[in-house]
């Protein structure tokens, strides 16, 4: 069945079949939700043993250092030995926080809007005007906080291999008000695309204007992998250093999707200057970080293998709910011209691209019919996606049967908005 192929008498008949379908699915008074990349109930559950691995006040000492009282600023040695062996860098050059990488996202942000960049020392807000490259689609949560501070957004295609170097390149060398960029280099959200190892060596050793251009590299996804045979991405800190760009990359990450979202441990990587920088400023926020849920995480998972065990147990129980999203628009869309997706090897996300002109309708008939999803546009800066095309599904929270049920839902929806659309050509 491709639509493209239809008739409008075809059409017509189409769509009083999918609107009798659809009105079926309204009459059973759903409720799914599909909205964010929350772990489902049985993935919070394999973490069990973190609450009770520290139990006693004989444990409380980490190479002498008493977890329970203030300092340590930069974390535990050992959270950050943890942390440095899954992302390659040297331990030294890792800051262990607290839960959230997106807290140290926006932290390190607002730093650059007060003080501006180590060894440039101008405060980004003194600018007349600051502009941030946004590879879209991309993580609302990271162009929400460029468009808090007021920040002129510019949308760089995804390309297979990552974002569009070309453009990238042309604006950066001759803009000097364009001052960082987003990445998500492995399983991009929401499209799960694996950025290069060229593109990984373009981003390091490309010519900037601004001297304090920075690349804020966020590595949520790193050991969320779906297959055995899984994507690897480029060290950009060791890249940069190569190209004599040190400390242009800032690397984000956290137990959020590995542990337990609300009490997990977040981390930043940067070069030597960075890291003297952060703490230069860190010095005065704070007396240190949740050291006890440091120690836990260190005691549960002993090393870096001792994680990438647990991820395997992980994809376990996420393989089949990505298969389910999978079978369904392989069963129901494919070949019809609705739309369009990427099959991801990890992260947390399958990105639906409808036909233009229907991902708002999609949203608005599914919340009609009961299946709560992320709403159309937010995968593009201040939420307008020009094409009116791209739709996150995340199949992490609801369990198989409800992802079946709701999947033939966002079918229904994606071909009735598509023959609707056909309709007003």
């Amino acid at each position: 069945m491709d639509l493209m192929k239809m008739n409008r008498e075809e059409l017509l008949s189409l769509q009083a079949q999918l609107k009798k379908e659809y009105e079926g699915f309204q009459a059973l008074g759903l409720k799914l939700d599909m909205s964010r990349g929350k772990p489902g109930p049985e993935q919070l559950d394999l973490s069990e043993g973190i609450l009770t691995v520290l139990n006693s006040n004989a444990q409380i000492k980490s190479e002498g250092v008493d977890v329970r009282n203030y300092g340590g600023l930069e974390g535990l040695k050992a959270c950050r030995q943890l942390f440095a062996d899954l992302l390659e860098v040297p331990m030294d050059n890792v800051i262990a926080g607290g839960n959230s990488s997106l807290t140290m996202m926006y932290d390190t942000m607002l730093r650059l809007w007060v003080f501006g960049a180590a060894g440039v020392n101008r405060p980004w807000s003194g600018e007349k005007t600051v502009r941030f490259l946004c590879p879209a689609p991309g993580y609302d949560r990271h162009f929400a906080i460029c468009e808090q501070l007021g920040m002129e957004m510019i949308t760089i295609p995804m390309l297979e291999d990552g974002p569009d170097m070309e453009r990238v390149e042309a604006l950066v060398s001759s803009d000097p008000q364009i001052k960082g960029m987003w990445c998500v280099p492995m399983y991009s959200n929401p499209e799960g695309k694996t950025y290069s190892d060229e593109t990984v060596r373009r981003l390091a050793g490309m010519k900037t204007a601004a001297p304090d251009f920075r690349i804020f590299w966020d590595n949520a996804y790193c050991v969320h992998h779906l297959q055995k045979e899984h994507d690897k991405v480029l060290n950009l800190l060791d890249e940069c250093k190569k190209a004599g760009n040190e400390d242009r990359v800032f690397m984000f990450a956290s137990t959020s999707k590995v542990t337990y979202p609300g009490a997990g441990v977040a981390v930043l990587a940067a070069s030597d200057a960075n890291i003297a920088w952060t703490m230069g400023i860190l010095m005065f926020q704070a007396m240190g970080p949740y050291k006890v849920n440091q120690l836990r995480h260190v005691l549960y998972f002993k090393d870096a293998a001792g994680v990438r065990a647990h991820m395997e147990k992980q994809a376990d129980i996420l393989r089949p709910k990505f298969q389910a999203v999978l079978d369904a628009l392989d069963k129901r869309i494919a070949g019809t011209g609705a739309g369009v997706w990427h099959a991801p090897r990890g992260g947390y996300f399958v990105s639906f691209d409808a036909m233009p002109g229907c991902a708002k309708r999609i949203h608005q008939l599914c919340k009609e019919a009961g299946l709560v999803m992320t709403g159309a546009g937010a995968t593009y800066p201040h939420g307008c996606d020009p094409q009116d095309s791209n739709l996150r599904i995340a199949p992490s929270y609801p369990s198989v049967d409800e992802l079946k049920k709701a999947m033939d839902l966002f079918c229904t929806c994606a071909l009735l908005a598509a023959v609707e659309k056909r309709l007003e050509a």
